[in-house]
């Protein structure tokens, strides 16, 4: 028997949920100082809800070969990877209009 999904009631190979909540998203990218000047790309405008930011969080530090995390519906990634982070957002399906790089 196949798994349902909560959300739509549709088998999971099947389900959209995923992929509607990701073109809804508006996501920005932003480069933050913190305390001794380091720099912090701040990944912001993510729903929690849909969208578990721990996954992709893992998957961002991944690509961009950095440390990070989740916290308070942000992602936090150590230097500034604003280009990366853009670029690995567009390859996981986030559609490229939706993503402002500030």
């Amino acid at each position: 028997m196949p798994e349902i999904c909560p959300v739509c009631g549709l088998p999971k190979q099947v389900c959209m949920c995923g992929e509607i909540a990701k073109e809804e998203q508006v996501i920005n990218i932003k480069v933050e100082k913190r305390r001794f000047g380091k720099e912090v790309t701040v990944i912001d405008g993510l729903d929690r809800k849909d969208i578990n930011l721990n996954e992709l969080a893992a998957k961002l530090k991944s690509i961009c070969a950095c440390g990070g995390t989740a916290k308070k519906g942000k992602i936090l990634l150590q230097g500034n990877h604003k280009q990366k982070a853009y670029d690995a957002l567009v390859s996981l399906g986030f559609p490229s209009n939706k993503i402002e790089v500030e």
